[in-house]
């Protein structure tokens, strides 16, 4: 027995050691967990692990910060994965978002400037207690809520995170049954995930470009809001970027998504984290519903992965990218023409030599 353990034990280590962890297969939260652990030994100059909070059962809430310290203020990109426990491929595709781009940013000159320019913040299981609870067996695998109690008199359990966020909370698209599945909560931020989301975005909500939160499932990009009566002051720019992302994503395996409000392409609801991060003034915020559009569902196949996650980065990647072009290029080239205006102003021409 004792050589047994030994041998298991060794064997985790070369699996560790030769990178050998499996990007296309769901992971139990322990191993989640081990997994950000190691990343920060395997690169200690770009990942640090960060709590940020406590779930209702006292697991301390982590992100992997990504990003190459520059010794100045960042600005940074958000991304959270696993808010509702049963949909597993979005752990598994925050895992691969981080594998590529800690893969790709030594040798692509573009992703190297976007770590240089911006930190990514990656919470690859929000909803931890709920997640470990979907995988207790098989009359729990489709667990959507966090497992908080429900109210005086309740005999359910949790409150849907994705309800419980302070953006037209408990208007529409909820419930104030403890029962279902779309309970929002006693009020607003009832719940300590959503309350830790909250605290640390909002805190730094100014240096925030972009939030993409993850779901699944239905092959969607969502962007605010989820309340018929509200738009996004940049909702134009918001579809253009969102459809684009559509674009880069079909062109992968061919999956279509479709692009929209959660009213026109889905149905209307309230209490959304990525309301939220728009009202707060985050200025691009996203939900990816990722595959399929009802065949498995909530229980998509691991040979399913693979593409899904490839085909899901290629979006996400889209709208990384043109965030960061349009604040740092578009910075950029503002700044020289204001330069050449002040030059032209002085008598400067474009036969003058500037030393």
């Amino acid at each position: 027995y004792r050589q047994c353990v030994l041998f298991k034990i060794l064997l985790y280590y070369l699996y560790v050691a030769n990178d050998l962890y499996d990007y296309y297969k769901y992971h139990p939260m322990a191993e989640i967990t081990n997994w950000m652990a190691q990343l920060t030994k395997d690169h200690p100059d770009i990942v640090t692990v960060v709590s940020y909070g406590q779930t209702y059962e006292k697991r301390p809430i982590s992100l992997l910060k990504i990003g190459l310290n520059t010794g100045e203020k960042k600005k940074a990109i958000w991304m959270d994965c696993g808010i509702h426990a049963r949909e597993w491929i979005a752990p598994a595709f925050c895992q691969y978002f981080v594998n590529q781009i800690l893969q790709t940013y030594k040798t692509d000159p573009k992703m190297e400037e976007m770590m240089k320019n911006m930190d990514f913040y990656v919470t690859p299981v929000l909803n931890m207690d709920g997640y470990i609870y979907s995988w207790q067996d098989n009359s729990t695998r489709l667990w959507r809520k966090n497992r908080s109690p429900g109210p005086s008199g309740c005999n359910c359990s949790g409150t849907d995170l994705n309800r419980n966020f302070n953006a037209n909370w408990g208007t529409v698209g909820v419930s104030f049954d403890c029962c279902s599945n779309t309970f929002c909560g006693s009020k607003a931020v009832s719940e300590p995930e959503a309350q830790a989301v909250t605290d640390f975005v909002g805190r730094q909500k100014d240096e925030f470009l972009c939030f993409l939160t993850i779901h699944s499932y239905s092959q969607l990009i969502l962007l605010p809001y989820g309340h018929p009566n509200f738009t996004a002051s940049n909702y134009d720019e918001l579809m253009k970027v969102g459809l684009a992302a559509a674009e880069e994503i079909r062109k992968v395996h061919g999956t279509s998504y479709t692009v929209g409000t959660s009213p026109d392409v889905l149905y209307p609801n309230s209490g959304s984290s990525r309301d939220w991060a728009r009202l707060q003034g985050i200025p691009f915020s996203y939900t990816f519903e990722l595959r399929d559009n009802g065949t498995f569902g909530f229980e998509l196949p691991e040979d399913q992965i693979q593409p899904t996650c490839e085909e899901a980065y290629r979006g996400a990647l889209y709208i990384i990218s043109y965030v960061h072009d349009k604040t740092f290029n578009g910075a950029a080239a503002a700044a020289a023409a204001t330069l050449w205006t002040l030059l032209l102003a002085v008598g400067v021409t474009t036969s003058t030599t500037l030393v």
